[in-house]
């Protein structure tokens, strides 16, 4: 295997196929990982394929200790290397909820994917990176986070799923110090408003937003947008920073008056 590889959570559909097809473009090998909608992801393989790349089909729930073992045995087992990790999966909340009134459930559920998933498999493909770096199979490995602009943006009728992108940018900063002496660099992308199946539902509003100003950019993102911004890190364009982020939002971060 000489292609360099990305293991990339959640890359069945949205932001997740658009970062694997633009790494696929780039001849990275690509490890598309789903936890249920096996049509989407076996639909990013097909393009995958299409486009000459290749390509490993695994479904893992990263929330389950269990199923992130299995994903990253896999994917050495089948490639014998991780040089990039691309934590993306998430969920939002099943039911948009005041937080005076979300339950536990709903809150155990959306940091388990959300934040619980990617330290533990963080964790996991670092140790990873070092052995395979130890033995020269990989050089210059690169782990994202994708966050989002709700880090930092109030919804208290979403508080669980601000409250675990918040902590994907202290992820980011911890593992990016942690992994600094190996040569491992961690960032952290912000997506703002991206036009996936997860704001479908919120389409007319955002609509309706962006056309008032919400951002100096006045369009929506695309998936594509993201991609860009992971295919830099991933090709070296980063080489003397880390536990950076990197705002994908339009400019909707900017104070303005």
């Amino acid at each position: 295997m000489t292609n360099k590889v990305a293991l990339v959570t959640g890359a069945g559909r949205g932001i997740g196929r658009g970062i694997a097809l633009a790494l696929a473009e780039r001849g990275w090998a690509v490890v598309i990982n789903y936890r249920g909608n096996q049509a989407a992801a076996e639909e990013t393989l097909r393009i995958v394929t299409e486009m000459g790349g290749e390509g490993l089909l695994v479904q893992a729930d990263i929330a389950q200790t269990v199923d992130r073992q299995r994903l990253v045995a896999e994917t050495l087992d089948h490639f014998g290397r991780i040089d990039l990790l691309v934590n993306n999966a998430g969920m939002a909340p099943r039911q948009r909820l005041d937080i005076l009134e979300v339950g536990e459930t709903s809150y155990d559920e959306v940091l388990s994917v959300n934040l619980k998933g990617p330290f533990f498999l963080t964790q996991l493909v670092a140790r990873a990176m070092i052995e395979l770096l130890g033995s020269e199979v990989i050089a210059d490995p690169r782990i994202i986070n994708i966050s989002s602009i709700s880090a930092y943006t109030s919804s208290p009728n979403r508080g669980e799923y601000c409250l675990s992108k918040a902590g994907l940018g202290m992820l980011t900063a911890l593992f990016a110090d942690r992994l600094a002496e190996y040569g491992i660099g961690v960032y952290e992308i912000r997506p703002g408003v991206i036009e996936t199946d997860m704001t479908g539902p919120v389409h007319e509003k955002y609509d309706r937003l962006i056309a008032e100003g919400l951002t100096p950019i006045q369009r929506w993102g695309q998936p594509e947008d993201v991609a860009k911004a992971v295919v830099a890190i991933a090709e070296g364009y980063l080489p003397f920073s880390t536990g950076e982020v990197i705002n994908v939002d339009g400019g909707f971060h900017l104070r303005r008056l």
